[in-house]
């Protein structure tokens, strides 16, 4: 089984081939290339299902109890310092293999549809292809150095592709947002990777591994300075992740192409900080400190993020900071040392994430048509409403991953967010009530997006709608250029005078309804199709969805308690998770205890906060809006004016903390953008009026100096005797 094992290095690799071809062709022959650009999906999907073949077949070894195998080989040998690169095979890895390649499958071939139309189809290739190597190469590195290379690798393609359309301002600005917040922490990350090789002479796993094993607890090192390190280390996962406070850059992030942010954001790039303190938390756990302050952000990040979630109308935003707020719940449970719950949650919510992000790309992909190819309009959710009626499988596909990162059982994320739940309660009751609290603000914005876009009527319809000639949408480009220019299209979004308000549903029905305007377009074979607007998405597109759905059905059995022989009530701690585990978590896996009585009242404590969080957006966003309107429901809660009650209020200001984003980033620009531009505008002043000024300033008086010395000496005698007595009368004036 070792001879299996040696051919590892392979995974990471098996991308390149298409990538290689891919750019040579653009070089060497760009048209040819270009005008044959759909076929180079399939070796691209090829290519990547016989990695995740390879990977699903070293996890099974993993499952079958197989030892962690490591192969390195030497690349820098100097004296007494060895640098060796190298690949590791051990549970984590192949837990992040089957993750990274499966996912990436899906959204490659999720891309070939929804990206076909776009100049830049062959360029997104070469980009997602590149990353998801770079991932690969990330999660199998066996040592440090090795790590921060493919760590930068993936910071340059989440730049390149988050600014994939860079034609729009503010694509632009976003992808230099997200490399400049990753630059801070891919800094720290730097130092903590130099502080350690300065105090281990290594960059090995299996050196920083013996100092917690030894050095610590004997005290044979300085704490203070490994706690530095280990801080260094972890700024970098804080920063990838999207941590507080580094999180300002994963909101932006949704300008990208949406399948780059179902692979981004759900299983690969912001999934790199939580594989990377899981790989070295055996080193973190040594340090009490730094696993306190772990838990402490994990457990501000999972509240900051639903917080921010709750007012935002851009869907793929919200998700977005969905995104940030399960992180934190995976950052707080490898805070308190529950390294499998963490793994579980980062396994479903991946999937559930990624089936709601390739959802929205669905949901865009219906409303493009009647709202232009903007951001703005078409994937703001006000102007939504009613799509059940015309996309059902996308609508099916989105509620049953609402439920699962709800917390519904039996869907995937109830049974990790569970887990995360009560072992939070046993480690600290202050983060079981803010993580409990979290759940149920999880429900009550997700189900919020679900009723904002699926249910009630259209809230967009055609004011003017004047067409003679047929347009062609094969052609369309979705780098924001406008619809055919013999369609004059003005939407006008029905609403009250106060707008769409956070905690109600103030959107009158709309005058005319859209479901009956057919629009007649071409193929890109020339056949004449006939679609209702908005209209469902191709099988291309849905098929993924539907195999993340399985997922999403069935991928968190792997963590649920089967019995081992334990009698009585209590259940055994062994799940087909734990047992793939093993190996990793025996040295520092917390234990926490459980039986059957607690496991079920735990499930009915989340289950019912759940509840209660899709209740309550039910009756403020739902269809039960106006029941509860006719009973009064509203002015039994308010009495007189809404905006002077201490409800009105209370509703005003967490809308405004929501939709504002926590004032966090006009905090940063305040601060650091402009208070950065001001500290350059003084330097240059100083710089221009001090320093240029006092070099300008001698050479200006040797300048006169000189100009007035050259009429001192005219060769007159008379004029040298006049200057001679000047300058005695002076002398003898102040010295007497």
């Amino acid at each position: 089984m070792e001879h299996t094992y040696q051919y590892a290095w392979v995974i990471p690799l098996l991308p390149l081939p298409v990538i290689m071809s891919m750019g040579f062709g653009l070089f060497l022959i760009p048209t040819a290339t270009k005008n044959l650009r759909r076929i180079w999906a399939f070796p691209s999907v090829l290519l990547l299902s016989i990695a995740m073949v390879f990977s699903v077949y070293l996890s099974i070894q993993q499952i079958n109890g197989n030892s962690t195998y490591q192969y390195l080989w030497s690349w820098t040998i100097n004296n007494d310092f060895s640098l060796e690169f190298g690949y590791l095979i051990d549970p984590l890895t192949s837990i992040m293999l089957i993750l990274i390649t499966t996912v990436g499958i899906l959204v490659l071939i999720y891309s070939d549809d929804y990206m076909s139309h776009d100049e830049g189809y062959l360029r997104f290739f070469i980009y997602i292809s590149f990353f998801t190597t770079s991932m690969l190469g990330l999660v199998t590195s066996s040592n440090l150095i090795q790590i921060y290379f493919f760590w930068e690798l993936v910071g340059m393609c989440s730049y390149l592709l988050i600014g994939f359309w860079f034609t729009r301002p503010i694509a632009a600005s976003a992808c230099q947002k997200a490399f400049v917040t990753n630059r801070v922490g891919d800094f720290g990350l730097l130092l903590g990777i130099l502080g350690f090789f300065w105090i281990t002479g290594s960059l090995e796993f299996r050196d920083l591994f013996k100092i917690a094993n030894n050095w610590i607890p004997n005290n044979g090192i300085n704490s203070l300075l490994t706690t530095l390190c280990a801080f260094l280390l972890f700024l970098g996962a804080v920063a990838k992740s999207a941590q507080f406070p580094l999180h300002v850059w994963l909101p932006d992030a949704m300008e990208g192409p949406t399948p780059i942010s179902a692979l981004i954001h759900a299983a690969t790039m912001v999934a790199a900080g939580i594989f990377l303190l899981a790989r070295l938390l055996p080193l973190f756990i040594s340090l009490p400190l730094i696993m306190n302050f772990i838990s402490l952000v994990g457990t501000i990040t999972l509240f900051l993020g639903a917080t921010l979630a709750l007012a935002q109308t851009d869907i793929k935003r919200s998700l977005a900071y969905s995104t940030m707020s399960q992180l934190g719940y995976m950052m707080l449970a490898l805070g308190i040392g529950s390294y499998q719950a963490a793994l579980f949650h980062l396994i479903t919510h991946a999937y559930s994430k990624a089936l709601l992000f390739l959802g929205s790309g669905s949901i865009i992909h219906s409303m493009e048509p009647l709202v232009g190819y903007s951001p703005d309009k078409s994937q703001n959710m006000v102007l939504m409403g009613g799509l059940r009626k015309y996309v059902p499988i996308t609508r099916i596909t989105f509620l049953w991953g609402t439920l699962s990162l709800c917390g519904i059982p039996p869907l995937a994320c109830f049974w990790s967010k569970d887990e995360i739940l009560s072992n939070s309660w046993l480690y600290s009751p202050i983060f079981g009530i803010i993580a409990s609290f979290t759940a149920g603000l999880t429900a009550f914005y997700m189900f919020r997006i679900y009723l904002l876009t699926f249910d009630g009527d259209l809230r967009v319809h055609f004011k003017n709608y004047s067409s003679t000639k047929e347009g062609s949408l094969y052609s369309i480009s979705l780098w924001g250029k406008s619809l055919s220019k013999g369609i004059n299209r003005d939407f006008v979004l029905s609403t009250t005078k106060s707008g769409v308000s956070f905690f109600s549903q103030n959107i009158s029905k709309i005058s005319v309804n859209t479901r009956n305007r057919i629009r007649f377009f071409s193929s890109p074979l020339g056949v004449k199709n006939t679609f209702v607007y908005p209209h469902e998405t191709g099988n291309t597109m849905l098929f993924p969805l539907l195999i993340l759905l399985l997922f999403t059905l069935f991928i968190g059995f792997i963590g649920i308690h089967f019995d081992n022989g334990v009698m009585d009530n209590e259940i055994s701690e062994l799940t087909i998770l734990s047992k793939w585990l093993t190996p990793s978590i025996n040295s520092f896996q917390e234990s926490y205890p459980i039986n059957s009585y607690e496991f079920i009242t735990n499930a009915i404590y989340s289950v019912s906060l759940a509840f209660f969080g899709l209740f309550i957006a039910y009756i403020f966003y739902g269809s039960a809006y106006s029941f509860f309107q006719n009973l009064n429901f509203k002015n039994f809660l308010i009495k007189g004016n809404p905006q002077k009650t201490l409800f009105g209020q209370v509703k005003k200001t967490i809308y405004n903390w929501s939709y504002n984003r926590g004032y966090i980033d006009i905090f940063y620009t305040r601060i650091f953008i402009l208070g950065i531009r001001r500290l350059a505008e003084l330097m240059h002043f100083f710089d221009k009026g001090v320093i240029d000024g006092i070099t300008n300033g001698v050479g200006l008086a040797g300048f006169c100096i000189g100009e007035e010395i050259k009429y001192v000496g005219g060769g007159r005698i008379s004029s040298y005797l006049f200057f001679f007595l000047c300058y005695v009368s002076l002398f003898l004036f102040f010295f007497p």
